[in-house]
């Protein structure tokens, strides 16, 4: 079964999950911009796959108008929407820095809502599209040492899960990724812990599968995890 879209966007791209869905949807001939803060980090993705890249700050409203505005120009309104930005803080709660905290909470959550809401109203009058966001562990289970991370990540969760219960009927497939183990950055991994790390191609697979779900029988969520993850 063929994408049944025929364009994307990929926000907060990077060398893991990004560029193996890039890959994917590259090679079903759809057109694909890749966007984050740093795009010197994504030449050698766009020299392999002919994607476009743009830079974005997702925590700035302005910029991720500006970002779907291009995207309109260079491959049309984009018909998938992947938010994978995250903001990663981590420290004793007596100790972390409120900026760096309200920084780190604004990637994972309001960078969140910018791109869902863009994406929604312009897929929205065209009954179609799907927005695909990617959580983590902490999504759903808060650990020591981790409350900003675990604050951004359930408020991701909570976007999407309203997000597929506003946009579901009106033909708009919202899934929420939830990647429970650490993925896979390189070779190294494969040699030293070949059973313990999330492979990004096998992860951009099971996004590709949600794309492909008939609307008779859609996901809003699905968690990924390596066989011997402990859950």
């Amino acid at each position: 079964m063929n994408i049944p879209y025929r364009s994307a966007l990929i926000i907060g791209a990077g060398p893991g999950i990004s560029a193996s869905l890039t890959r994917r949807l590259r090679a079903a001939n759809i057109p694909v911009i890749i966007a984050a803060r740093n795009v010197d980090k994504l030449a050698s993705l766009v020299d392999e796959t002919g994607a476009i890249a743009l830079p974005v700050d997702a925590t700035d409203p302005r910029q991720v108008e500006t970002l779907f505005a291009q995207a309109d120009a260079r491959i049309g309104a984009p018909e998938i929407v992947a938010y994978n930005a995250s903001g990663e803080l981590r420290g004793p709660i007596t100790e972390l820095d409120p900026i760096a905290v309200d920084r780190a909470v604004a990637v994972s959550a309001l960078g969140a809502f910018y791109v869902v809401q863009q994406a929604a109203r312009r897929m929205a009058p065209a009954g179609n599209g799907a927005i695909l966001m990617t959580g983590s562990t902490a999504s759903v289970k808060g650990f020591a040492g981790s409350s900003p991370f675990a604050m951004a990540q359930f408020a991701m969760r909570g976007l999407a899960q309203s997000a597929a219960r506003e946009l579901t009927p009106k033909g708009i497939h919202v899934a929420h990724f939830i990647i429970d183990g650490a993925v896979r950055a390189g070779l190294d991994d494969r040699a030293t812990a070949p059973d313990s790390l999330l492979d990004p191609d096998a992860i951009a697979q099971s996004y590709v599968d949600v794309l492909r779900q008939p609307r008779s029988a859609w996901s809003w969520e699905i968690e990924l995890r390596p066989w011997v993850e402990k859950f």
